[in-house]
């Protein structure tokens, strides 16, 4: 017999994996956007922020590596280093949930920017180290806060859309731990 949650959180899964897809998908279509000289959110690392705090157990740390890896190479971004940023990212995020989860939401939106800002200082700093072309520090920080800018959105959609809530204090997974 086959658990109900089990079975959710794999659906919950598969629905994460391919919405990452998806925003990939967009990314790589020549629409035009790119023409202007302003970056786009980060909408990838804003679903997998949202989420991580919502559903812990949807977003496990392998999945967001494989994700965030497959990103890198298909945008050509340099290899490993923005899925290292997205997993560091989402284990701060994660470590926190029991805190995160009594706090209301504008306190939450500024600790997530918190963190984007604080992967986009370590960004520059490791690009700077290995000695590679890095992009202008002022647009790195305006992505962060693009993406910090569609957050509630994310999250809204997240909510009402994919069905994707924090979990109850007393809610328990099939081996009776709380989530």
């Amino acid at each position: 017999m086959v658990d109900p949650i089990t079975t959710r959180t794999w659906g919950y899964r598969l629905l994460y994996t391919a919405v990452i897809l998806v925003i990939a998908f967009i990314q790589l279509l020549p629409i035009g956007i790119a023409a202007s000289n302003l970056p786009g959110p980060d909408l990838a690392l804003a679903v997998t922020f949202a989420w991580v705090l919502r559903r812990p157990s949807y977003v496990p740390v392998l999945l967001v590596a494989a994700l965030f890896m497959f990103l890198d190479l298909l945008l050509q971004q340099p290899p490993g280093l923005g899925t290292a940023l997205a997993v560091l990212g989402t284990e701060v995020l994660r470590s926190r949930k029991g805190v995160s989860r009594d706090l209301p939401f504008p306190v939450e939106w500024v600790f997530v920017t918190g963190v984007m800002v604080a992967l986009v200082g370590l960004n520059q700093i490791v690009l700077t180290v290995a000695m590679t072309d890095r992009p202008p520090l002022g647009l790195a920080l305006l992505r962060a806060l693009f993406t910090a800018g569609v957050y509630p959105f994310v999250v809204a959609l997240s909510h009402y859309g994919f069905r994707v809530s924090a979990a109850d204090p007393n809610e328990a997974d099939a081996l009776g731990s709380r989530l």
